[in-house]
């Protein structure tokens, strides 16, 4: 399969590095010229605990300089999904399909708008990986990735692309309900992401503290009311001790958004927690916690370059 990864962040490289690894065809796609030229010139890599792997990759920063690409991966931030979806769409063929592995919710139905919901297919991954450098990342830890189509059916393509992950470490499974899991991982994201970026911990240091503890504990129950007034059924029974487990299972992870943080970058905070305060705030449903994260996430962004070291 012809697979062109949008976007070299921490998921677009580590997904291009393994799959290149076993054996399969990998273009980049990344909007900033300069930086791919760099990568261009550097190659990819990625440390993992056995060694680190280097590849050459073919990256551009035009879509129309890929040809006959089977699949579109999209990691791009939320924020830029609907200029990534408009500038691959010229280099769409009649059976290209999209996969998005994002973050936050709304990413399928941008995408759709755009190149048409037949092609899209929705994942969510919990893959870790850290950037230390462009095109470099370091693997943080192993997770399952789950794709599925909005109409739930399980194609061949959708096979396909399970096998393929699989071949290359990538576990890989497929669901007929992608809605549940995307809502269930915003959730995690929504008691892990801000927090860290607002107070600089790693993942596993959330819980350390009873203050934070109890600050995600009150997020995520926020969040979960706001699934159930959707009618939305998660895939665990209990989301506040998933949180944790997760914060537990990839202690030494810096979450993306903290990573965002400390490099002064535009983070996905509307797209996770603002999410849940967009949706409460259209049903009624106080978001109190959320709320206050983004206006703290949001400062912060707003200070980049004025905070006292």
């Amino acid at each position: 399969m012809n697979i062109a990864v949008v976007g070299p962040g921490a998921i677009g490289i580590l997904f291009a590095t393994m799959l290149i690894k076993s054996g399969e065809k990998v273009s980049i796609l990344d909007y900033n010229k300069q930086r791919a030229e760099k990568i261009s010139k550097d190659g990819i890599s990625l440390e993992s605990k056995e060694k680190v792997y280097n590849y050459q990759v073919n990256i551009t920063d035009k879509a129309a300089d890929l040809k006959d690409i089977d699949l579109f991966i999209i990691c791009v931030k939320s924020y830029d999904t609907k200029e990534a979806a408009r500038s691959i769409k010229p280099a769409l063929k009649d059976s290209s399909l999209v996969l998005t592995l994002q973050n936050g919710i709304g990413n399928i139905e941008v995408i759709s708008e755009i190149v048409g919901q037949d092609r899209v297919i929705g994942g969510v991954t919990n893959q870790g990986a850290n950037v230390i450098g462009e095109g470099k990342v370091r693997h943080a830890g192993f997770g399952e990735t789950v794709i599925g189509n909005s109409s739930g059916k399980v194609t061949v393509s959708l096979k396909d692309i399970r096998e393929i992950f699989n071949k290359a470490g990538l576990k890989a499974r497929i669901t007929k309900d992608i809605r549940s899991l995307i809502w269930s991982k915003l959730i995690i994201n929504v008691g892990i992401n801000a927090l860290t970026a607002v107070t600089r911990l790693r993942n596993g240091q959330l819980l350390d503290y009873e203050g934070t503890r109890n600050i995600l504990r009150q997020a995520v129950n926020e969040a979960v009311k706001v699934a159930k007034k959707k009618r939305v059924k998660l895939i665990y029974d209990d989301a506040v001790e998933k949180t944790e487990a997760v914060c537990e299972a990839t202690a030494q992870n810096i979450s993306s958004m903290l990573q965002d943080a400390l490099k002064k970058k535009k983070t996905e905070i509307d797209y996770i927690n603002g999410a849940i305060v967009r949706q409460g705030q259209s049903m009624g449903i106080p978001t109190p916690v959320n709320s206050l994260l983004v206006d703290l996430v949001k400062s912060i962004e707003l200070s980049y370059g004025k905070i006292i070291s």
